[in-house]
């Protein structure tokens, strides 16, 4: 079975929702931002052991703080927050990664002792 590709088209939203960030939020840290024809209305913006950037745009785009998602992942090794909003017409995804310090005493993956 084979289906149509998506026009460009079907990515208005994001790509809209990014061009008007690209204007009004220039000065904001420039996140790793994902379009993909997966989901083609998100516009997915992750920061990588950037939590200041984060935050920067979630007040931008009036994201309350109570919203964010947290969660951790990686055998405990990464903290994750999501938040989102709707922009131009589709959601738009805050993504934020943040590596953890070992636990002290803890083991490593190799079983070795910290």
């Amino acid at each position: 079975m084979t289906t149509e590709p998506l026009p460009l088209s079907a990515m208005a939203a994001p790509l809209m929702a990014l061009s008007i960030f690209t204007d009004r939020y220039r000065h904001l840290p420039a996140p790793w931002v994902t379009i993909s024809t997966i989901y083609p209305t998100l516009l997915e913006l992750s920061f990588h052991d950037d939590v200041d950037g984060f935050e920067m745009w979630r007040q931008a785009l009036g994201i309350r703080r109570h919203t964010v998602q947290h969660s951790v992942q990686g055998d405990g090794r990464t903290a994750v927050m999501k938040a989102e909003t709707d922009h131009s017409g589709g959601p738009v995804k805050l993504i934020c990664f943040t590596t953890l310090p070992a636990p002290q005493g803890g083991r490593s993956r190799a079983g070795d002792v910290s």
